[in-house]
């Protein structure tokens, strides 16, 4: 597990500065470079790369061939800043990428600009337009969604079941004797609703314990997260909360401690992803941890797999998620 004096000491920045960034402290001038090279560095030391080393070394190697793929990220470079989430699957991606020599493009907001370089191999990160996926399918047959499915294409994915992860808290929650849970999301795509909040709003209503009042959405920042807490907590709030997202949760955090309020006796809350910042936030937040990187690796590892076999059938792996409580919730 990383500390913060190692990150700091690598980033060549204070303790203060370190601890500071990670937890979103608006008061902070400090240069994007620098937080974008910290959140890195804390990922690259949390980084556990046993699994993806057996799973490389399990790999048959790939000729000689000097191999190039394409990374779409469809969202911008500073989401990685702002949501170190996305940094840890990039970060799985350039590792395995590394370990099997392979050339790699990324490229953000999915743009498609490569100057005629081959490709033999495109990692879609997020989901693409119908018109995107047109212009990405006459560069490459050899597809792999990360972060997304769809079941409409014949592309492999690398997913996780937030349907399931929504019902694990709400399960979780109820067991701890709450009545009434709370929510606040996020949304990447205005025509398309999060399915964490889909299943907790469905599910939770079916067991008595969720209602529509009680259902925040902003984006996937914690500045998002800071102004829609404040919001419910100027409401006959509940007492427990599940939010979507580590970074909209260290906003939250914010604006429960602005209110004089204790967590988690007076409110709990159960977030999701398990970043490196999560266990270093006051107090440490008990949250759903998602192998980020693993995602990552294991797309470059179905491009090498679906390349060599040439294969015509997708395959959907859902990679796991585990339940890790730490001071935001009752013991």
């Amino acid at each position: 597990m990383a500390t913060l004096k190692e990150i700091a000491n690598e980033a060549e920045v204070s303790l203060a500065t370190v601890s500071r960034v990670l937890n979103e402290d608006p008061t902070l001038s400090v240069k994007e470079e620098t937080k974008r090279r910290i959140f890195e560095i804390a990922e690259k030391l949390e980084y556990k790369t046993s699994s993806t080393r057996k799973l490389a070394s399990a790999l048959p190697k790939i000729a000689k061939e000097q191999l190039h793929f394409l990374a779409l990220y469809n969202y911008k470079q500073e989401t990685e800043v702002n949501d170190p989430y996305y940094l840890a699957i990039r970060h799985g991606i350039e590792t395995q990428c590394d370990k099997f020599d392979i050339t790699l493009t990324n490229s953000y907001e999915s743009s498609l600009d490569i100057k005629n370089s081959k490709v033999d191999g495109i990692l879609l990160v997020g989901r693409q337009t119908k018109e995107q996926l047109k212009a990405i399918q006459k560069i490459s047959k050899n597809i792999v969604y990360i972060d997304y499915t769809d079941h409409e294409q014949n592309f492999d994915s690398v997913d996780i079941d937030l349907a399931r992860i929504s019902k694990e808290v709400i399960n979780y929650f109820m067991n701890q004797g709450y009545q009434r849970i709370g929510f606040i999301g996020g949304q990447d795509d205005e025509n398309c609703s999060d399915i964490r909040e889909e299943v907790f709003a469905e599910y939770g209503q079916l067991k008595g314990v969720v209602s529509e009042s009680d259902l925040y959405r902003g984006d996937f920042s914690s500045s998002s997260g800071y102004k829609l807490a404040k919001e419910m907590l100027e409401t006959d709030y509940p007492n427990a909360w599940f939010i979507a997202s580590d970074s909209i949760a260290i906003g939250v955090l914010r604006a429960i401690h602005e209110k004089g309020l204790r967590i988690p006796e007076d409110i709990a809350l159960i977030s999701v992803n398990d970043i490196p910042t999560a266990k270093f936030t006051f107090p440490s937040l008990s949250t759903v941890r998602i192998h980020s990187e693993l995602m990552g690796s294991q797309g470059i590892n179905l491009l090498l797999e679906r390349r060599r076999d040439e294969r015509a059938i997708p395959v959907r792996v859902y990679i796991p998620s585990k339940l890790r409580l730490r001071d935001t919730t009752k013991k």
